[in-house]
């Protein structure tokens, strides 16, 4: 059984909205306020960049100290359960789609995957003059977010680190227990080097 969800992109939304549309039409609403409406936690998790950035260290920290644990148990059979929860609480937060090689300290809190065309490394060339996407015009345009949030941050020159291409078969899973597994490596080879 598969926990891929399909992506539904704003545009979607609105011509499915429109196709259903029947004689009843609530004032002062219309599909593409609602469509909005999703948007509204991203953009604050943006606004609260550097107090998620600091939430976030003290989660990674924890996380960790939690090595052991997560070795003694098994990296693989820890996978499940800790990438359901960092699917809906990232989802939440930053409508995350579970790239799993999360940039989210180095964009500002801004996911870059968000973007129609995923890129990675900045904007394209189609940023609307007032700060939307080219593909999706009512949709702020992630990498405009992700400069506004970077711009608060402690780590704000993080930014512009030149980020790999995604590896799409790391889709789906944990960039938390990844990250984890990174540093404590790192970690490790540096009580080596020391000693």
């Amino acid at each position: 059984m598969s926990d891929k969800r399909p992506v539904v992109t704003q545009a979607m939304r609105v011509k499915e909205a429109a196709a259903n549309k029947s004689a009843y039409n609530p004032a002062d609403v219309s599909p593409q306020r609602r469509v909005r409406s999703h948007y509204t936690v991203r953009l604050w998790s943006v606004r609260h960049s550097r107090f998620l950035e600091w939430l976030y260290a003290r989660f990674a920290s924890i996380f960790l100290l939690l090595h052991p644990f997560w070795k003694a148990v098994g990296y693989e059979r820890a996978e499940r359960p800790v990438k359901f929860v960092e699917r809906h609480v990232k989802g939440f937060l930053f409508d995350c789609r579970m790239c799993g090689q999360c940039i989210l300290s180095s964009t500002g809190m801004s996911c870059p995957m968000n973007c129609p065309k995923q890129l990675r490394n900045g904007p394209c060339g189609g940023v609307r003059a007032n700060g939307n996407c080219e593909v999706e015009p009512d949709m702020p345009c992630v990498w405009v977010q992700a400069w506004t949030g970077s711009r608060q941050m402690i780590a704000d020159d993080a930014i512009f680190d030149v980020q790999k291409p995604v590896d799409q078969s790391l889709r789906e899973t944990s960039a938390w227990l990844r990250a984890t597994a990174e540093a404590a490596a790192q970690k490790e080879h540096g009580r080596k080097e020391a000693a």
